[in-house]
């Protein structure tokens, strides 16, 4: 996409980063029914999300268009658990990705994804995973397309 660049997220960028996230909540909200859709929500997803990029010193991107920040992919570095064979614990995660509707299917998650795997290698990683909430099948399509395949599933069982 034209025009497009990704740097990391600055602070004037926190505001649109509330919106988004709020955007985020709202979006899979009406996928779960389970997400806060406030601004308290939004406030407290982005300081949880900034907590975990900080402590594996990892990467809050935003995607710029034309000045204006059109979607973030924050990526996180992390080890999985122990019964993983230890040359394959180390691994990139993007726990957050969102992109404004209308540049949606323009190619912006493509290129986010694109410098999270860029930065993953740069750690000297070979893995990157990514979660996807049940029932968002763009997303998942976008992931595949990426060369994401299905690796662990969660399931929920509702109790009440």
């Amino acid at each position: 996409m034209s025009g497009l660049t990704i740097r990391e997220a600055l602070p004037s960028d926190r505001e649109i980063l509330l919106e988004q996230f709020q955007g985020l909540n709202l979006f899979e909200n009406a996928i779960t029914g389970d997400r806060t859709t406030d601004r308290a929500g939004a406030e407290a997803s982005l300081a949880h999300s900034e907590k975990r990029i900080a402590e594996s010193r990892g990467h809050r991107l935003v995607a710029v268009l034309n000045g204006q920040v059109v979607g973030h992919l924050f990526l996180a570095f992390g080890q999985q658990a122990p019964f993983v064979r230890e040359d394959r614990r180390a691994h990139g995660y993007v726990s957050e990705l969102f992109v404004e509707a209308a540049h949606r299917g323009h190619g912006v998650g493509r290129a986010l994804l694109a410098e999270a795997e860029r930065l993953t290698r740069t750690r000297g990683l070979d893995r990157l995973i990514i979660g996807v909430v049940a029932g968002n099948d763009r997303a998942e399509e976008t992931y595949r397309r990426a060369g994401f395949a299905p690796y662990s599933r969660e399931m929920l069982k509702r109790l009440d």
